[in-house]
């Protein structure tokens, strides 16, 4: 019995250790965001990263291998977020018109909300055509993206299709919004609704 009870308090403690850790570690990629939103992939370092997180570089190191780990685990968090809201905006509603709209109004809201994001994720793609470390991740938010046009796409190759339109319209709305000449966002919902046809 003892024997039973000595290893279920072991097993808590290491799952609160893992929780800890993993707590932590999303801390340190809000943090590292925040440096990689302003710098890019490329002008990023380390140091950076560890002075915006208030961590010793040793420290960063202790969760993070190298940069090149940390920011795959920051696109893969922010990523996920963004599937997640999209995926949030048309809950619950089922006119087809509707949830175009509604999915088309939130890619907008987005990219004025959260632009530098964005960008970080068009750069970490470019990089993986240099870099083979960032394929995988690449490859696993692609897939997540692609199923994301599931309200609107019923099979995957109209999935597939979609995702390419809304890919393209997105990052040049993007880059219209970063350059200084942004569309509103009732000009990017248009233009969306129309790509989404």
């Amino acid at each position: 019995m003892n024997e039973m009870i000595t290893s279920a308090k072991l097993t808590d403690r290491k799952a609160n250790k893992v929780r800890k850790r993993e707590s932590r570690k999303r801390e340190i990629a809000k943090s590292a965001i925040n440096a990689l939103k302003l710098y890019g992939y490329a002008r990023t370092t380390l140091r950076d990263i560890a002075a915006q997180s208030d961590l010793s570089l040793g420290s960063l190191h202790y969760y993070f291998e190298d940069k090149d780990e940390l920011l795959i685990y920051c696109v893969r968090q922010y990523k996920g977020d963004f599937v997640k809201a999209i995926a949030a905006s048309v809950d619950g509603i089922s006119a087809p018109s509707d949830v175009r709209a509604a999915f088309c109004k939130a890619l907008a809201q987005t990219i004025i909300d959260e632009a530098e994001l964005h960008r970080l994720w068009y750069d970490i793609r470019n990089q993986a055509m240099f870099d083979k470390t960032f394929v995988p991740v690449i490859t696993e938010i692609e897939e997540q993206l692609i199923r994301m046009m599931s309200p609107l796409a019923e099979t995957r190759a109209e999935q597939e299709i979609l995702y390419l339109r809304f890919d393209g319209s997105f990052r040049y709305l993007l880059q219209l919004y970063l350059t200084g000449t942004p569309r509103s966002s009732e000009e990017m919902t248009a233009l969306f609704e129309v790509v989404s046809l």
